[in-house]
């Protein structure tokens, strides 16, 4: 009996095993994609310079302080640090010893020089999508930078993802090396701004929501996630980024600038502005927009996001009372001058808040660290003296951020849950850092 039973788990086991080797080598693209772009080597970097900008890859290629792109920056997820790496040609500890062909391999396989897999914190589900002539063209631009020797930091994952070896179980299930298709049925714009969003851009690594294995619905999922004590909304919900409501020219000027008559960028998306949508062209910028306001909105009744940010949240008369006379009084000490008497904001520069989703949202990450924080809109081009919002986390307590922004939430018509001092607590040592 005990042969059987031994017999029986080998054989599951044995199955597992084959599973596991067919995600591998069934989607092991590893085919050469022959270039076919012609260009002089001088344009051939430029090119790279101008998609490695696309794709933001000196964003999360370069620690705070250090020398760009030599690696060494902490990204936090739920599953561990993640520690990037160096990808400067220095040949010992960057990517020098990289072919074009082996960097080809990492964007659209997700596998290093070595063969090894990548963890999907690199969006390689996303830039897959990326044609080889623009990978080779970023290649290119990488073996231009000066080489920095900077040794790489191994990622601190918990058991089991610290295992690599499982990531062929994960890749079996989520992901599939592919190119971008051209839609025939849409406009050439449009085309150009899904390659962008879904591929380079990868939007929806942020944007996107994820199941308990780091997996999201899809590069075109912009359904909003959490990430490092962020809250990336939803692009395409009608009670967060509604951007189809939006008129074009505020959506482009936003990427642009980083501010429009609205709103301003802060947190994440404040780096991407800053460090990458800021230098894409006029016609690359409206492709995105043109894109992104084209995908269907997800209707979402007043009922059911209310009943969601008041969850759980609800005070008697009295105490709510109380709560909105304190948080009131705290507004008008530190808040009223720039944001106004009736969260009216300042075009282009305060942002308003009556009516505001980001205020608004069941997600209070935001908003609490924009108050511990503090909120600045990137240095940008059209933008290059932003009004920017202080950091409170010296001056207010816990209870205090939670009594004032318990009052925003529910002034000047404005009605969302409360907040209490312990949900502030959660994210004061992340805005500390």
């Amino acid at each position: 009996m005990k042969k059987i039973v031994l017999s029986v788990l080998l054989l599951l086991l044995t199955g597992v095993i084959a599973v596991a080797a067919y995600g591998y080598y069934l989607l092991d693209d590893t085919r050469v994609v022959a270039t076919s772009e012609k260009l002089s080597a001088a344009d051939k970097i430029s090119k790279g310079e101008y998609l490695v900008k696309a794709g933001n890859c000196m964003g999360c290629h370069t620690a705070r302080g250090g020398a760009a792109f030599a690696g060494g920056r902490l990204l936090q997820t739920d599953f561990g640090n993640f520690k990037t790496p160096n990808i400067t040609p220095d040949v010992k500890t960057g990517i020098g010893s990289w072919t074009a062909e082996d960097f080809w391999q990492a964007l659209h396989n997700g596998k290093s020089k070595d063969g090894s897999l990548l963890y999907p914190s690199f969006p390689y589900t996303n830039y897959t999508q990326v044609s080889r002539d623009d990978a080779d063209a970023m290649y290119a631009y990488l073996m231009s930078l000066p080489m920095v020797e900077k040794p790489n930091q191994a990622h601190e994952l918990r058991f089991p993802y610290n295992k690599r070896a499982l990531l062929a179980f994960w890749r079996a299930a989520y992901f599939r090396p592919a190119s971008y298709q051209v839609d025939q049925s849409k406009s050439a714009e449009w085309n150009r701004g899904a390659y962008l969003v879904n591929g380079l851009g990868h939007c929806s690594a942020c944007h996107g929501s994820r199941n308990g294995l780091g997996a999201n619905a899809g590069v075109s999922d912009l359904s909003g996630g959490e990430l490092a004590s962020w809250y990336a909304p939803a692009l395409t919900n009608s009670k967060e980024v509604n951007l189809a409501k939006w008129p074009a020219e505020e959506l482009i000027v936003l990427l642009k600038s980083g501010v429009n008559q609205h709103t301003a960028v802060s947190g994440p998306m404040a780096e991407v502005v800053a460090g990458s949508t800021q230098y894409l062209s006029n016609t690359d910028i409206k492709s995105m927009a043109a894109y992104l306001q084209a995908i269907p909105t997800v209707q979402v009744a007043e009922k059911d996001i209310l009943d969601k940010a008041m969850a759980g949240t609800e005070l008697g008369a009295e105490r709510m009372d109380a709560v909105l006379k304190q948080g009131g009084a705290l507004y008008k000490t530190h808040c009223l001058d720039c944001h106004g008497a009736q969260g009216e904001g300042v075009a282009n520069i305060y942002p308003a808040l009556q009516a505001n989703p980001a205020v608004l949202s069941h997600a209070l990450s935001n908003p609490v660290r924009m108050v511990l924080s503090g909120g600045f809109p990137p240095v940008t081009r059209d933008n290059p003296r932003p009004y920017g919002m202080p950091p409170f986390a010296h001056t207010l307590t816990d209870n205090e951020v939670a009594l004032v922004l318990s009052y925003v939430r529910n002034a000047w018509g404005n009605k969302a849950g409360v907040l209490t001092s312990s949900e502030v607590n959660r994210y004061r040592s992340a805005a500390m850092e």
